[in-house]
């Protein structure tokens, strides 16, 4: 008997998998894309009713200009590899939030937020590049959708995924604040290692197909580091890899991003 229920289990967990688009990983997916984005729709709704938006300006006009130009290159690399389904369900939102917070974040269905503490690192707009490519390639390899399904698996998949199919809304939300990934104020759960990393891999060819020089994205994390200032703990406690190895990571990678740059 529990033999069968093992290899059920088994078969189960196999159904349940998809892959991230240019890398090919596959991953446990427990909760569809309608699911994921209605709840984002919901607090991404939340956070710009309890956040001073910044509307108009130069700075405002730049965030979504960047963002949009990365979204037609998400749609175009999507489209060209007849995955245009991946993306069903978008409602691409971009908005500038008048905060220190050195942040920013998309969340699943295209909802993306950038904190105004941030612009000063990312200097420029191919600075700004390489912050929505990475952020907006979290939402589209589907991290939250994974992070969500790891949870339910670890904590019981028969009843966690009865409530994310509805018949438990509240904590189906409450789980999906917890693996968002919105920043401190709403993930608790950060993404791992291999999947900052795989949207650092992303965000690169996102950020050359929009137009923007790849090349840039290793000064950008030049920047990031030296403003931690070497305070970032050791990289095996940490859930990101460190700025060096994410630098050697990027530089590994430049070769491929750059077949997809034009000036």
């Amino acid at each position: 008997m529990l033999k069968k229920i093992a290899l059920a289990s088994c078969l189960f967990l196999a159904a349940a998998c998809s892959t991230v688009p240019i890398t090919g990983r596959r991953q446990l997916s427990l909760v569809s894309d309608t699911e994921m984005n209605s709840m984002a729709a919901t607090e991404y709704q939340k956070v710009l009713t309890t956040s001073k938006v910044i509307g108009s300006g130069t700075q405002a006009a730049m965030v979504k200009r960047v963002g949009q130009r990365i979204q037609q290159a998400v749609e175009t690399y999507f489209r060209q590899q007849n995955q245009q389904s991946q993306l069903e369900g978008y409602a691409w939102e971009f908005n500038l939030i008048d905060d220190k917070q050195e942040n920013a974040w998309c969340m699943p269905g295209g909802k993306v937020a950038v904190y105004s503490g941030i612009l000063p690192i990312t200097q420029d707009e191919t600075g700004l590049a390489v912050v929505l490519g990475h952020e907006i390639a979290h939402a589209v390899a589907k991290h939250s959708t994974e992070r969500m399904s790891q949870q339910m698996a670890t904590q019981g998949i028969g009843s966690l995924a009865s409530a994310a199919v509805g018949q438990a809304p509240s904590a189906s939300q409450n789980l999906f604040l917890q693996v968002v990934g919105a920043g401190s104020q709403l993930g608790l759960l950060k993404y791992g290692r291999n999947q900052e990393s795989e949207a650092d891999h992303l965000g690169l060819i996102f950020m050359a197909m929009a137009g923007y020089d790849p090349d840039k994205a290793v000064q950008f994390w030049q920047r990031m580091d030296a403003r931690e200032g070497g305070a970032s703990p050791p990289e095996f406690l940490s859930t990101h890899p460190s700025n060096g190895t994410r630098v050697a990571d990027i530089q590994r990678e430049l070769p491929e991003a750059r077949k997809y740059y034009k000036r």
